[in-house]
């Protein structure tokens, strides 16, 4: 028997319908207002609203939001970033990255996202209470939505390198989900890869690295990880995030590598919203847009998919918890449809995190967002605030907004 009914949603090819869940599974999906729920069901009434998969968030910095105020990047560029937050570890307490994380999930389940993988920063300086902290808040809003945890360990290699290995391993007996780490910051970039993916053997959990989020068209590490994945056999295991570098090459060579990732199994998440603003500082003519070459990487067959990644911090002063946010930069900058910006900050999402595929048809994880618009167009375009959004069936989220103009 169903345990929830969803009356009156508004699919993207125009129909009504109505949605019968149980057990977080979608368990019918009928012409609007044909359902006849039996007594004790809950009905909610979407209003018309457009009934879509939830959204995911491939790349997001928990531990950091909303230190934009507290944690100043003077210069605006990805190392004054870095730099700044290395300076603001020591004074910053476990407690209170809890309970920024935990507002940063909140909103981001609010907006309709259900999925987020989360990089948590592991160095000498700040130690593990990122890590704690974030696999701590994974607990906390289990019933609202799926966090992976990934430490961005770093370094790895150099002077400090046996530190950072060190916290690396303490890191994988603290529960976390994914290996991490950032070669093009490290010393040696491509021992650093290596460790990451030996550990990722070892430990039996995939990898998500930080790569080449540079303006340098010589800094092209995506061909050595893609033979180093399938010398390992971790083919489909391994994402690759940001890729900047990648955008700077010809567009033959971009659609090469793309193949050599596909090949792999290597899946790219790219992040134009705070590339965009990290990037191309003081270049003042034709600044290159700091993003990966996506639509070759599409066109080559490689999974790609689209993060946020930082909100009001040191390495993003402004922008919001919002998938819709993401899919326009993609639109505008990465010249994507709307089809396709659509998809890489939804069902693309979910593959990148290997988890189950979400769709509103019969059988599916009944993971839901009913949106205040009339198509995916306006829905994207509008970005409207009024959403009622659904994890394992269960309603987690419901914003309303009312306008009134004289």
């Amino acid at each position: 028997m169903s345990d929830k009914v969803l009356t009156n949603g508004l699919l993207p090819d125009g129909r009504s319908v109505d949605i019968a869940i149980a057990d977080g599974v979608i368990e019918a999906v009928e012409p609007g207002g044909t359902s006849r729920p039996q007594v004790g069901t809950e009905i909610v009434d979407l209003d018309h609203r457009l009934l879509v998969p939830a959204f995911g968030e491939p790349h997001a910095h928990l531990d950091k939001a909303y230190l934009a105020d507290e944690v100043p990047n003077v210069s605006g560029d990805l190392i004054g970033a870095v730099e700044a937050i290395l300076k603001s570890w020591p004074r910053l307490q476990l407690e209170d990255i809890v309970t920024r994380a935990t507002m940063a999930v909140r909103r981001l389940v609010a907006s309709g996202t259900t999925a987020i993988r989360t990089h948590a920063d592991l160095n000498p300086v700040g130690g593990m209470k990122s890590v704690e902290a974030l696999v701590a808040v994974r607990e906390a809003v289990a019933h609202l939505c799926d966090v992976q945890v990934v430490p961005l360990s770093l370094p790895v290699t150099g002077e400090q390198g046996p530190i950072g290995r060190r916290l690396l391993d303490q890191a994988l007996t603290t529960g976390i989900d994914i290996v991490g780490g950032c070669p093009h910051l490290e010393h040696d970039p491509l021992a650093a890869i290596d460790i990451a993916l030996d550990a990722a053997v070892e430990s039996g959990l995939p990898v998500d690295l930080h790569f080449d989020e540079v303006l340098d068209e010589s800094v092209q590490h995506l061909p050595e990880l893609a033979r180093r994945v399938m010398v390992r056999g971790l083919e489909g295991r391994v994402t690759a995030s940001h890729c900047v570098s990648h955008g700077l090459l010809p567009p033959d060579r971009q659609r090469e590598v793309g193949r050599l990732l596909a090949d792999a199994g290597v899946a790219v998440v790219t992040n134009p919203r705070t590339n965009l603003f990290l990037q191309a500082r003081g270049i003042n003519q034709a600044p290159p847009r700091g993003l990966a070459g996506v639509r070759a990487l599409l066109d080559a067959g490689t999974t790609v998919a689209a993060g946020a990644d930082n909100v009001q911090d040191p390495f993003y002063f402004i922008g919001r918890s919002d998938a819709l946010e993401t899919a326009t930069f993609l639109v505008t900058v990465a010249h994507l449809t709307i089809e396709e910006a659509w998809e890489l900050v939804g069902p693309a999402v979910r593959r990148v995190l290997g988890l189950a595929s979400v769709a509103v048809e019969v059988g599916a994880p009944a993971e839901l967002v009913a949106i205040r618009a009339g198509s995916i167009r306006q829905a994207i375009a509008d970005q409207p605030v009024d959403r009622l959004v659904f994890h394992q069936g269960r309603l987690v989220a419901r914003t309303t907004a009312e306008t009134w103009v004289a």
